[in-house]
């Protein structure tokens, strides 16, 4: 795979009408295969977590806490964790984060095994759980564009985000509820052991460094870097060097006609939505909730969402040849909003079904969408720095809301 190296914006390479797709390559598909293995650990644990708190507490308050604390790293961390992706090999970094999930949910697996879990231990190791996502999420998307050509940038992250909804909920749902009928052990085993075997994935598949000035050294392409390269500072910047690249990016961030409506839509979609499905479970599982449904069958209702993504990731590249960037945003946004009043109106299990698998749709093409555009319009000079901070702010900001609607 070609490395080229620029000082500025560069063009994604004229492919020609009818010429065959540039392959995205193996380092591109190891990748992949280390993202679909993580996001299944957390479709097991993001969906097998609130059943197992519906079983110690009926509290909305509680549950809702759960979710909060979660996403509240992403508000806090998402700068200082793109400063850390700025200055990583991507890659380590993802291992690090996902041995620290192993460890995590070996020490609940054996509380709850032993009978111990409890809420406030439930939250706690949830609340580092979301710290870890925040570097392994970010450093992983940074990756993207060094393990695939940036001609197929479209494609590669629709790839990405289709098999993290297909494990998360597709896969890892069904499996969450099934495992629970054993005990909520070992859904936190299963996700400890699905850590392990990602860390020798990528340890086994992925070699060389990607930290982002490895296209510059000789090797940087047999190691799967891709991405183009712009001017970089050195490593040893200080903390007032720092501060500078932060301030440099957020201005660049706030300032865009672009990026801000961006970060503002996301942060409002987020806080909305995240609020909504903190307590969704309540409001579909039990007895005395309004569905009715068994646990035991929530998991499969969110396949039915994750079925949806799954197409919307394969139409998102497609989409983007019909309709500019940003009215499609807006559409499919539009679309989510008044996809949420369907449950309240409507609770039963098909029309329920149904939205979800239109939700999944419409959210995956806006994910992709807002992806490619990040990565594209953020400017090769701003990196390290300003690039993937900037992106980091704008997940930062995105999530953050989605922390404040759980607090909510």
């Amino acid at each position: 795979m070609d490395t080229t190296t620029t000082t500025g914006t560069t063009e994604a390479p004229a492919t020609g009408t009818h010429a065959k797709p540039i392959p995205l390559g193996r380092p591109f598909h190891v990748h992949l295969a280390s993202v679909a293995i993580a996001n299944l650990a957390d479709g097991l644990v993001l969906v097998g977590a609130p059943l197992v708190a519906v079983g110690l507490t009926r509290s909305p308050g509680e549950i809702s806490l759960l979710n909060a604390v979660f996403w509240l790293p992403w508000l806090l961390l998402g700068i200082v964790a793109g400063l850390v992706v700025d200055r990583s090999d991507r890659r380590n970094l993802r291992i690090a984060g996902i041995a620290v999930r192993a460890v995590l949910l070996l020490g609940l697996a054996w509380a709850a095994f032993a009978d111990a879990l409890t809420m406030p231990l439930l939250i706690g190791a949830t609340a580092a759980y979301g710290v870890t996502a925040v570097f392994v999420d970010l450093a992983g998307s940074a990756m993207v564009p060094q393990v695939a050509p940036r001609a197929r940038l479209s494609a590669a992250n629709g790839r990405v985000m289709g098999a993290e909804t297909v494990m998360n909920n597709f896969v890892g749902g069904p499996i969450a509820g099934a495992l629970l009928v054993l005990g909520s052990g070992w859904i936190l085993g299963a996700g400890a052991v699905l850590c392990v075997v990602f860390v020798l994935v990528l340890l086994a598949g992925l070699r060389g460094s990607y930290r982002p000035d490895a296209a510059l050294r000789p090797g940087a392409a047999t190691a799967g870097v891709s991405a183009v390269v712009g001017n970089h500072e050195p490593a040893t910047e200080g903390a007032r060097g720092h501060l500078a690249r932060i301030r440099e990016g957020l201005a660049f961030l706030f300032t865009h006609p672009v990026i801000r409506p961006l970060v503002i839509g996301a942060s409002l979609m987020n806080m909305a939505s995240t609020a909504y499905f903190s307590i969704f479970v309540l409001w579909v599982v039990g007895e005395d909730s309004a569905v009715g449904l068994r646990a035991e069958a929530f998991g499969l209702l969110l396949a039915v969402l994750a079925v949806g993504a799954v197409l919307g990731s394969v139409c998102a590249e497609p989409l983007q040849r019909w309709i500019e960037e940003v009215p499609l945003l807006f559409v499919v946004w539009t679309i989510q909003c008044l996809l949420l009043v369907v449950p309240v109106l409507v609770p039963t299990v098909p029309a329920i079904a149904a939205t979800l698998f239109v939700m999944g749709f419409s959210n995956m093409i806006g994910n992709v969408v807002s992806q490619t555009v990040r990565q594209r319009l953020i400017p090769m000079d701003a990196r390290p720095g300003g690039r993937r901070r900037g992106d980091a702010r704008l997940r930062a900001d995105a999530c953050g809301g989605a922390a404040r609607g759980c607090g909510g």
